[in-house]
């Protein structure tokens, strides 16, 4: 069996059409929708790119081995889904961004990669209306349908393609893109293709008992000064990058028919995090917030044989896509994970009742190095007129508003528990944006507690891990098939 992994760039799930949003349009998602199966509640285990990446591949959550912060990629001597397909023959084709291995892990678990860089065209021309304000809005995208950088990258995908013979090893192909990331900007038409007027109502900014990095943000980039017209057209722009993103997918689909490997390829399409687009008065994301619409994204899987329209709705994890794709290639894991594989899912099976998700972010005072806008940093963080440059000033002045943090999220709450400032609690029935955090309701008091409890036993359980092979050289203990293992999620 092959893979190919249609992987955008900050995706959130609930701008996606299958997922119910209103307006936008995204035939190809649909179609892929209806033949493969849908995650309703798909959650990623850390809101920014590079941690967020390495537990997909991994299977560990973000602290098991200190990957929570842009700059500790993945190592040689780590596990990762690639290394293990690699090892067991298959092709691994790479065309996009990298925010996930170091140089020496490319060249040890990667055959082919190459990437035109990101799909925008530098930062940000502001307009008049929002030059008092930071706001990532492009007002001029010069680069046509076929000229991104995303495109090209998907263009050399679809080259491998169609170079792909019979009996060839098989492959793994992986497209991440940088689309729908900042800056919000997208050719024609799709940059002006909704009217913001047409777009539904932003989560509003100002609400009570939030952490404090809601306003420091708003704050730094001067977002209190941007009319909610600005925040309207971003958002109406982010949605049009995502069709733009769909029209790329549309060149896969086609690609993968005219070729004749649909038929024994899975397609895998999610995203690493979602983004603010304009709620709560907000642009990007924070690696500390884990609102839904930053850790929910699309998962699609369209495998040979799956339960055609089958949806999950169930909530789960992210990096359970490394221990499916293991399972359907036949390939074991030889390192302690957290992954669960979605193949019954796929065959039709519903998720646990008792299915949950967990995530964090956030750095510690002792741990200068994690932090952006670092001297060190570059260019990036450093240079005032940057994009990022009052994102990593804001760092460094206010460490405290990107603390330590970590998320339980099941289908009816969300607890938030942070090592400074304000812990959140929601309602996720009566409450689905999260407008009303009841962290300390009497109401909800013993919901509370009992949550707080699992998550103190989901920090117990996966606080570390323990290397198959002995160290004193004994033979490796039996491993037990990952069906046999309860879950963790089940066990706290």
């Amino acid at each position: 069996m092959n893979f190919v992994f249609f992987f955008p760039d900050e995706m959130r799930a609930d701008s996606v059409s299958c997922y119910g949003h209103p307006l936008v349009q995204m035939p190809h998602y649909d179609r892929v929708a209806a033949e493969g199966v849908r995650f309703e509640q798909c959650h990623v285990q850390h809101t920014v790119c590079s941690p967020s990446r390495c537990s997909l591949m991994t299977g560990w959550y973000p602290h098991v081995a200190g990957h929570r912060s842009l700059w500790n990629l993945l190592r040689p001597e780590e596990p990762s889904l690639f290394g293990y397909l690699r090892q067991a023959g298959y092709q691994i084709h790479w065309y996009g961004k990298n925010d996930l291995y170091s140089p020496e892990a490319t060249l040890a678990n990667v055959d082919v990669w190459e990437t035109g860089g990101y799909g925008h065209a530098g930062p940000p021309a502001f307009g008049p209306e929002e030059a008092a304000g930071q706001s990532f809005l492009s007002q001029h995208f010069p680069h046509g349908a076929s000229e991104t950088s995303d495109m090209q990258n998907v263009a050399r995908g679809l080259e491998f393609l169609r170079k792909h013979k019979p009996g060839d090893p098989p492959f793994f192909l992986y497209l991440p893109l940088s689309m729908p990331h900042p800056p919000y900007g997208a050719p024609e038409p799709w940059h002006s293709m909704y009217d913001p007027e047409d777009v539904e109502p932003l989560r509003p900014a100002g609400l009570q008992n939030k952490p404090d990095y809601y306003q420091l943000i708003r704050r730094y980039r001067r977002l209190e000064e941007v009319d909610e017209s600005v925040l309207r057209k971003i958002r109406a722009v982010y949605l049009g990058m995502n069709s733009y993103v769909d029209w790329m997918l549309g060149q896969l689909l086609e690609t993968l028919e005219e070729t004749g490997l649909a038929e024994d390829t899975t397609l895998i399409m999610s995203s690493d995090h979602g983004d603010w687009a304009g709620d709560y008065g907000l642009v990007e994301k924070w690696p500390s917030a884990l609102d839904d619409c930053l850790t929910r994204v699309p998962l699609l899987i369209r495998a040979p044989g799956n339960a055609a329209g089958h949806v999950v709705q169930e909530p789960m994890e992210l990096m359970d896509v490394m221990a499916t794709v293991l399972e359907l290639a036949g390939v074991p894991a030889r390192h302690t994970h957290f992954s669960r594989s979605l193949v019954p899912q796929l065959q039709g099976a519903p998720g646990g009742a008792d299915w949950a998700a967990w995530a964090e972010g956030g750095y510690d005072l002792h741990e200068p190095q994690a932090f952006e806008g670092r001297p060190e940093s570059g260019d990036l963080f450093r240079r005032p007129g940057h994009i990022y440059y009052v994102k990593g000033l804001q760092q460094q002045e206010h460490p405290e508003s990107v603390c330590r943090c970590a998320m339980l999220r099941t289908a009816t709450l969300k607890l938030v528990r942070r090592t400074n400032g304000q812990h959140e609690l929601y309602d996720l029935v009566a409450d689905p944006q999260e407008l009303h955090n009841r962290y300390g309701d009497p109401a909800l008091a013993e919901r509370q507690a009992d949550l707080e409890g699992r998550m103190l036993d989901w920090l117990v359980h996966s606080s570390d891990v323990v290397l198959y092979e002995h160290p004193r050289g004994l033979p490796p203990a039996d491993v037990p098939a990952a069906a046999e293992i309860p879950p963790l999620h089940a066990r706290a």
